[in-house]
């Protein structure tokens, strides 16, 4: 049994994974009490208001989440919001690699940073749906009884588009974690240099020394 090295490198620290997982764990709750809410088979799952009410306390941490992040990690935070409404000439290079990486093939991708083109779409879409959710919600929890009968039903629409929005958002970004594994990174905190190099070269390159760690693997 031979032993060889590789090298770790840091992607996330604790809490953006447990912001990470917490708002999944909202969302998840949110999105499945809601189908209960507005589907009509599943009517009989609401009868009582405990749907309704699970509903609303999910609410809570799930608005409370980027709060918490940009307290424990501004500086961060705001680069994420920056470099994901932020497109640079390799961006759009990348996208048209966009169908043969969905597919799973790196080889050609443009160089790119802390996060890819494809990440910056997930993220700018994601903040934005938030907002409509966030609002949408809010009026529909506050505001109902003095919504007209249109106004309610707009209102009502943008907050359902919204989470089917988040929710292929969702599937898409469960799938390219599973393609090209990247699950360690938010399980961990670590990826494998050999990932980094391949999604995120430039900012690979910008690393110190302390963010990288060594672990031994055996191999037969």
């Amino acid at each position: 049994m031979a032993s060889e090295s590789i090298r770790l490198v840091r992607r996330y620290c604790l809490t953006q994974r447990l912001v990470h997982w917490l708002g999944v764990l909202t969302f998840l709750t949110l999105l499945l009490s809601g189908i209960i809410l507005v589907v009509s088979p599943l009517a009989s799952l609401a009868a009582g208001g405990t749907t309704r009410l699970i509903h609303r306390i999910a609410v809570v941490p799930f608005m409370l989440l980027p709060i918490l992040y940009l307290t424990c990690n501004p500086k961060q935070a705001k680069e994420l919001v920056k470099e994901s409404f932020t497109f640079t000439r390799a961006d759009i290079e990348w996208f048209k690699h966009m169908p043969a990486y969905f597919l799973g093939r790196t080889k050609g991708l443009p160089p790119q940073g802390r996060i890819n083109a494809g990440q910056k779409i997930h993220h700018a879409a994601t903040f934005i749906m938030f907002i409509t959710i966030a609002l949408s919600g809010f009026v529909l929890w506050f505001g109902k009884g003095q919504l007209g009968t249109n106004a309610l039903a707009l209102t009502a629409m943008v907050h359902d588009l919204s989470m089917l929005g988040l929710s292929v958002l969702m599937i898409g970004h469960l799938y390219f974690t599973f393609v090209y594994d990247a699950i360690s990174g938010m399980v961990r905190g670590y990826v494998t240099e050999e990932y980094a190099k391949m999604e995120h070269p430039k900012w690979l390159e910008e690393l110190p020394e302390n963010q990288f760690i060594v672990k031994k693997k055996n191999q037969s």
